[in-house]
């Protein structure tokens, strides 16, 4: 049917979209988790390949579930 095609400008924004605030989860999962290692009281203060690495997990985690709410509530509402 005709209505079931989308502009490929909203599927192009809603792309960019979804890489933007992939980036910015990721960022910020990272820092989050660095900034805990590296503050948290009773740990030693010493950032180690262990927490890199672990940092990195949690960055990836908050991306994929940021990426995740983002197409859900674009499925939600098309008119978006």
């Amino acid at each position: 049917m005709i209505g079931d095609h989308s502009d490929p400008r909203t599927d192009q924004r809603l792309s960019t979209r979804r890489r933007r605030a992939g980036t910015v989860a990721f960022v910020v999962g990272l820092a989050a988790s660095l900034a805990f290692f590296a503050f948290f009281p009773g740990l030693p203060h010493v950032i180690d390949w262990g927490a890199i690495l672990v940092s990195l997990a949690v960055g990836a985690l908050a991306r994929r579930g940021c990426r995740s709410w983002i197409a859900r509530s674009a499925h939600r509402s098309p008119d978006r």
